[in-house]
């Protein structure tokens, strides 16, 4: 029952919902009897919540325990400060993600009044090869990982995500010379994207962003403050913190 439960609150990736119960049992597989009883328990425990409509999404009780997450915790606070800077450097939409599996987790996002309409949210997931945040811990979480992704079909976010796994190939070992990962429409229609691996070790541990509406896209311009702040974030998490 409990994988079952597990099945439910997994089938909101990767937008979160809301979902009719309907549309619950076709995502999971499950009875709609079945999906019924058991959202009614994770609503009881707060994993869930019911809104007006009859649909469901998740609740603020998953928010509360992913937060308390040391790893993912102790790296968000010890990235903020390089955050905030490099968004006041560049007043664009900056981005803090790690890997989890094949996909990217977004751990912290900060954007200005005007905000970009971008699927990275907080807490959301996106496939590592679709995204800047995703190339950068790619090219950098080691052969075997790399190798995996590319055996794989690549998903498609819009029409100009990378699907040939050849071109894939050529852009993280880009990313493995410079030091920067380029992200150009692939997420979202209109929006590009400069990304730098952060290191606690030999292997990437997150990435920082910043995503620009393809229109003012300076890389040469955003680049050195992506890097200054990846490498200072990085310089901290190695002296222990």
């Amino acid at each position: 029952m409990l994988d079952k439960a597990a099945l439910i609150v997994e089938s909101f990736r990767p937008t979160g919902g809301p979902y009719r119960l309907a549309e619950l049992a076709q995502r999971t597989g499950l009875p709609k009897p079945t999906v019924h009883r058991l959202a009614a328990d994770l609503v009881r425990l707060g994993w869930l919540e019911r809104t007006d409509g009859a649909r469901y999404r998740l609740g603020g009780r998953l928010f509360e325990l992913g937060s308390l997450v040391p790893r993912r915790r102790d790296l968000r606070e010890a990235a903020l400060p390089f955050l905030q800077d490099l968004f006041e450097a560049t007043r664009e939409t900056v981005h803090l993600g790690v890997r989890e599996g094949l996909e990217v987790v977004y751990l912290e996002r900060i954007h200005g009044h005007d905000a970009l309409q971008l699927p990275s949210h907080i807490g959301h997931s996106l496939p590592l090869s679709c995204t800047g945040v995703g190339k950068a811990l790619l090219a950098f979480c080691g052969t075997e990982l790399t190798e995996e992704v590319l055996a794989r079909p690549l998903p498609s976010l819009t029409a100009h995500s990378l699907t040939d796994p050849a071109r894939l190939r050529m852009a993280l070992e880009k990313t493995q010379v410079s030091g920067l990962a380029y992200e150009e429409q692939e997420a979202v229609p209109g929006v590009s994207c400069i990304a730098a691996p952060v290191f606690a070790g030999g292997d990437a541990v997150a990435a920082i962003s910043v995503a620009v509406p393809r229109a003012r896209f300076r890389p040469a311009q955003l680049a050195p403050a992506v890097r200054t702040a990846a490498l200072g974030l990085s310089r901290m998490l190695r002296g222990g913190i």
